[in-house]
């Protein structure tokens, strides 16, 4: 996983990342029409990024090259798992890590998470919905 931030460019490992053992609870609410609640682990964003105070956004990457742009505030509340109920994560569902977001539709909960980058875009400079 990159990281870029107020700090520079970094590296984490998925032991690295499986390692902060941090947990939340969340409701994925997918728009195939299904929902589940689920015991999510892995490391809050805050742990990993430095936000510097004219940030305006995170954007986070997919293997895929998959991206969504959230706001700066949404942080502290944003998990990148890699695991669920106790158990990894399999493939089809984000292995080595997928983002959390609590309160987002199942299209914000970024699979297979390859960077996470600070930005001074404004997070809704991006397409409502998915278009890729």
């Amino acid at each position: 996983l990159e990281v870029i931030d107020a700090r520079g460019r970094r590296h984490w490992s998925h032991r690295d990342i499986e390692g902060f053992g941090d947990r939340l609870t969340a409701i994925i609410d997918c728009t195939t029409g299904w929902f589940a609640e689920q015991d999510w682990h892995g490391v809050r964003l805050t742990r990993l990024l430095e936000v510097p105070a004219d940030a305006r956004s995170i954007t986070v990457v997919s293997a895929t090259g998959y991206r969504r742009r959230f706001p700066v505030d949404d942080v502290a509340d944003l998990l990148l798992a890699t695991g669920y109920e106790g158990q990894a994560l399999a493939e089809r569902h984000g292995f080595p890590a997928r983002l959390v977001a609590p309160g987002r539709r199942g299209f914000w909960w970024v699979k297979w998470v390859v960077s996470i980058e600070v930005s001074d875009v404004p997070w809704w400079r991006q397409p409502v919905f998915p278009l890729q």
